[in-house]
């Protein structure tokens, strides 16, 4: 019997221990590496498992690519093959931004309409790795340098703890021809410039392990958030009183997960806007109110912060 190559045996474990028991798995899948990869190694070890991949329109010859990603899907079994197409002009935000809300809301929608039970993302350990310099570059929380969760929702990463070079072995092994996306590699993109180079002259400097070091320490930061989470939930309270009494960890979390029930937008709500609504509790001085994104108002009246018209 053959052996099975360790790139293609280290991305099926991967899958193994994350597929659901029972359900339909959609992999969203774009023809690079990455999502080829783990939609050869979910066919192989999943009993139902679909693929979805987005047309972004952004690129000349993107409906032919997403053709031919849905057709190598069917030929390989999987079942279902939907293709979304979507529309990225006139959405706020760079066209990072703007391509990445419009994925994830198509990948949604193909899982509710048919009747997945998760959706499998293709990130990798490099790709957490510069998501953690990105977030370090503009200066994030903690929230930001927990990098990308490994399951949110119906979103599942199983190849969090999986090199990219291992992605490409696998494809490599399996006869799999990846698409390379231009965007990539392209320095107009932040992330490009990170993965080409910024990344490497880390590793040059610090060595190969740096890669997984970072990986790992988003692991570490998540864990705590998760928990001070968890204790922000448990003293939601805007009275004066009580938030003077937090912590300014809890405290500055308590009046985040505050602002975004008021329907401030969590892409725009940043560390300034929470910094100047906890200067309403702890630096008090008759100031008037703080502006959120949204056309939000919050002001500080009788020991509490309400909102104001």
């Amino acid at each position: 019997m053959a052996r099975i190559p360790p790139a293609v045996a280290t991305i099926r474990q991967a899958v193994r221990r994350v597929l659901p028991a029972d359900g339909l798995v959609l992999v969203a899948c774009s023809g690079g590496a990455d999502s080829l990869a783990l939609a050869a190694a979910a066919r192989f070890v999943g009993r139902s498992v679909g693929l979805v991949t987005v047309d972004h329109g952004l690129q000349d010859g993107s409906a032919a690519r997403a053709a031919d990603v849905a057709a190598w899907a069917s030929g390989a079994g999987l079942s279902p093959v939907m293709v979304e197409t979507v529309s990225v002009a006139g959405r706020p935000g760079g066209p990072e931004g703007a391509a990445r809300e419009a994925r994830y809301e198509a990948l949604n929608a193909a899982a509710e309409r048919a009747g997945a039970v998760a959706v499998l993302l293709g990130h990798t350990r490099d790709d957490q790795a510069e998501t953690v310099l990105l977030a370090l570059a503009r200066g994030a929380g903690p929230r930001g340098l927990s990098g990308m969760p490994a399951r949110k929702g119906i979103f599942v990463r199983p190849l969090l703890d999986v090199a990219r070079a291992d992605t490409r072995k696998s494809c490599a092994a399996l006869g799999l021809a990846p698409w390379e996306d231009p965007h990539n590699s392209d320095p107009a993109f932040a992330r490009s410039r990170v993965r080409g180079a910024a990344l490497p002259a880390l590793v040059e400097a610090l060595g190969p392990a740096v890669v997984a070091n970072l990986a790992r320490s988003a692991e570490l930061i998540a864990a705590d958030n998760e928990e001070l989470d968890r204790l922000a939930g448990a003293a939601a309270s805007v009275d004066v009183s009580d938030l003077s009494a937090m912590s300014r960890a809890i405290r500055r979390r308590v009046l985040h997960s505050w602002a975004l029930r008021l329907g401030a937008p969590g892409g725009a709500l940043s560390h300034r806007h929470v910094a100047a609504l906890d200067a309403l509790v702890t630096q008090w001085h008759g100031q008037g109110p703080v502006h959120l994104p949204g056309g939000i108002q919050v002001a500080r009246e009788r020991g509490v912060l309400v909102r104001v018209p």
